[in-house]
């Protein structure tokens, strides 16, 4: 993987990890409920559970591929045509209205690992975005294993960082998204639509 297509995709990864989803929510209830502590085995989960999915992304994409190069240029322009709707869609969410949480009985670390892998996994919506978004880094140049690779541990490192930050600091974050959140949306959709409407432009 070039370092220039690298960089371009560690800021959009960042932004997708900020972006408001089901496993950063999670480690923000579990944050609250358990402790940063606890939260990180439902952190762990999730990122390997991202993880499965980059896979079943890539070399699905990674077959069609084999057959002819030119199914890379329509999941470029299909998924970037993705990304402008899901950008839109950010935008124009409301703000999260996180409400109290009880305390409830203690699960253990197996259950809370559970959790965060299947709220990945069970998602299709990931699977989509995948589909649509890795797409625009892949170089059918190189060997995809290598690419799946770096593109993977990239992500997967990313997400842990930006989960484990919002785990730590639940109880104070949660007044900030009832105050700013509709901004942040704004933001992190503003972001989405300019990866959408550049990258198909992009030549790795």
């Amino acid at each position: 993987m070039a370092l220039d297509t690298w960089l371009i995709y560690l800021v959009a990864i960042i932004g997708l990890s900020l972006a408001p989803g089901p496993n950063g929510l999670l480690a923000l209830t579990h944050g609250v409920m358990y402790g940063h502590k606890k939260a990180l085995f439902t952190i762990t989960g999730g990122v390997l559970g991202f993880v499965v999915l980059i896979a079943l992304a890539m070399f699905g994409i990674g077959a069609l591929l084999l057959a002819s190069t030119d199914f890379l240029l329509v999941f470029k322009w299909i998924g970037g045509i993705y990304l402008i709707w899901l950008g839109v869609r950010i935008w124009r969410s409301p703000a999260m209205e996180l409400q109290p949480i009880a305390k409830g009985c203690a699960m253990s670390r197996f259950a809370l690992f559970r959790q965060g892998a299947l709220a990945a996994i069970t998602n299709p919506k990931v699977l989509l975005f995948f589909g649509a978004f890795l797409p625009q880094f892949i170089d059918p140049e190189r060997p995809l294993l290598a690419q799946f690779v770096v593109m993977a541990a990239t992500f997967a490192v990313i997400e842990f960082v930006v989960e484990y930050m919002i785990a730590r600091v639940a109880t104070k974050l949660r007044p900030w998204l009832s105050r700013t959140g509709k901004r942040f949306n704004q933001c992190c959709g503003g972001l989405f639509t300019l990866i959408g409407a550049s990258l198909p432009l992009y030549n790795n």
